[in-house]
């Protein structure tokens, strides 16, 4: 096979992705949440996919069910998939940059109350998530 021609030689090795290892902002987690091709794609997915499940936990966790205090937002029944609510943030955060150096869990708050604002009788709290 000397004469065969050697693609995987010609071809360019696809551009290294940083590694996960925090998310500090909006752009940050919208950046992992809908990643560009590359080796650490799965990665990136899996830390967005973990970043807002425990999210919506601690949101659960803070604002029960018959508890005394309104939740910042009411996800429908059934709820979004863990991957569709990734890339609909991602979505999100393209469209209002003027939130890209928010905190990110504060512009994840914020997106959800954007996307699923609780009904009447169920308003949701106003103004910024509980500080950190």
């Amino acid at each position: 096979m000397a004469g065969a021609p050697a693609l995987a030689q010609n071809a360019a090795p696809a551009p290294a992705s940083p590694a996960v290892t925090q998310v500090r902002t909006v752009a940050d987690l919208a950046a992992i949440c809908d990643p560009a091709a590359g080796p650490l794609r799965l990665e990136s997915i899996a830390y967005c996919q973990g970043y807002i499940t425990a999210a919506g936990q601690y949101h659960a966790a803070l604002f029960p069910a018959g508890g005394g205090r309104p939740p910042l937002y009411c996800v429908p029944s059934p709820a979004p998939s863990v991957a569709q609510t990734g890339l609909a943030f991602a979505a999100w955060a393209r469209q209002n940059t003027q939130y890209a150096a928010e905190p990110a869990l504060d512009g994840l708050h914020r997106w959800a109350q954007a996307t699923y604002p609780c009904p009447a009788g169920n308003a949701p709290r106003t103004g910024r998530p509980a500080s950190r």
